[in-house]
């Protein structure tokens, strides 16, 4: 028995995504769009479903809809954004109620796929585009999203080491897009993307619940179906660059230093050693009990905080600390200490056990949400790979002290960053 049973069907512009579990006493419907990042369209598609989930043709205003999303026994429906490698994703996200669990039989599986339905395909339009007041509304939210990613500077800190290893690509992109792109944006121009994104997006639809497998197909059946164009799928090359590591250091007005350090991989998800390295950044940088939080941060008190986390789908490893402004040189030579201790397999079998132990129980607590589970599968679409759950968790049990240190060996410092402040920028 899997631990991650999961069915799939090819449908009419899109593959639909069944996992039967008697787990929740809600069933979880998403949709997500994936289509390749670029400067173009980021902007678009960080508003589209903003505007989307604010009103449709049936519900035009969004107390309306959220009305009768209370009706449907308090159904919950979210959006979302993401960058997986070189691909920018939509998610649209409602849980409901199971029937199953009601003395009012209401068919609320069919009710809530119908709703999707009316958000994604029965948009509230005016004139030749989306209707006008929802956009501006939107269009200012989108405004304030970006610019939170400059008032908080644990999320600027590591978005501006992106931007510096990845200038010029698209994958610099903040996953909101740019803040100077919102103003030229037209509910005409947004209607046209949306039609665009429709017939372009690489389309995958997700049940989770105590569903029927066959019942579900056929309701998405009945309900979706999309004109397809190819989808376009880049490649999700690993990051290469040659050249020294880069140090960039750049002055605001703080008084606690941001250092981020990225490391490129050479690994992606689904590899062969993919889960080696997950083991690997564990060891390092993962957990409280890892190398970074207790060189850097206990034992030398130099920091804040100290972790690390991978971007699977990218090749990357990325070091987030929080240090004072005094401290950089000494806080850049342990973690880079930290990192050649890995490589050279500095870490007992109490620490490799210990670490694949709290992944592997990461990874079950994160299959307990129906969310989670949809994440995980997801992570197959976003790569083009086929791995199943279970055998994701054994790769890691059997990674052995051998299999982390060839990892190490593929590992490169690539950019140092820090967000420093300006006394410490005059006095430096």
């Amino acid at each position: 028995m899997s631990l991650l049973p999961e069915q799939t069907f090819s449908m009419q512009g899109y593959t639909l995504h069944v996992t039967k579990t008697e787990k929740y006493k809600t069933n979880a419907i998403v949709l997500k769009m994936k289509a390749p990042l670029s400067e173009e369209t980021a902007t678009l598609r960080a508003l589209l479903p903003h505007v989307l989930q604010s009103s449709s043709t049936a519900y035009p205003t969004t107390t309306l809809l959220r009305s009768y999303l209370d009706d449907l026994y308090g159904a919950v429906l979210s959006v979302d954004l993401a960058k997986k490698g070189n691909s920018h994703i939509i998610t649209f996200f409602m849980e409901i109620a199971n029937e199953k669990f009601l003395s009012d039989q209401t068919p609320l599986l069919r009710k809530g796929m119908e709703l999707l339905r009316e958000i994604i395909l029965n948009p509230l339009l005016e004139g030749e585009g989306f209707h006008r007041a929802t956009v501006e509304k939107e269009k200012r939210t989108l405004k304030q999203r970006i610019q939170s990613t400059f008032d908080d500077k644990m999320r600027y800190s590591s978005f501006r080491l992106i931007e510096e290893m990845f200038k010029g690509e698209p994958y610099a992109l903040n996953v909101n897009g740019r803040i100077e792109d919102i103003d030229g944006i037209t509910p005409e121009r947004l209607y046209d993307y949306y039609r665009t994104a429709l017939s372009g997006d690489e389309m995958d639809i997700y049940i989770v619940g105590d569903v029927e497998e066959e019942t579900v197909k056929g309701i998405a059946g009945e309900l979706f179906h999309f004109d397809k164009h190819e989808a376009k799928t880049p490649a999700n090359a690993p990051l290469s660059r040659n050249g020294e590591p880069k140090v960039i250091k750049e002055a605001q007005d703080v008084k606690q230093g941001k250092l981020n350090i990225g490391y490129r991989t050479n690994i992606l998800y689904g590899d062969p050693d993919y889960h080696a390295l997950q083991v690997f950044n564990g060891i390092f940088g993962g957990f409280s009990h890892s190398k970074l939080f207790i060189n850097v941060r206990e034992k030398a008190s130099l920091a804040y905080y100290a972790a690390s986390r991978l971007e699977s789908h990218k090749g990357l490893m990325l070091v987030m600390s929080g240090i004072d402004l005094k401290n950089f040189d000494q806080a850049v030579g342990i973690i880079k200490e930290q990192m050649e201790a890995m490589k050279k397999g500095d870490f007992t079998d109490d620490e490799l056990e210990q670490t694949k132990a709290v992944i592997v129980n990461q990874l079950l607590e994160t299959i307990d949400t129906n969310r989670g589970i949809v994440e995980v599968l997801y992570h197959n679409v976003a790569a083009g790979k086929s791995i199943p759950f279970d055998s994701w968790i054994k790769g890691m049990q059997e990674a052995t002290r051998d299999d982390i240190v060839a990892v190490g060996e593929k590992i490169e410092l690539d950019t140092i960053y820090f967000l420093t402040g300006k006394e410490d920028a005059n006095n430096g």
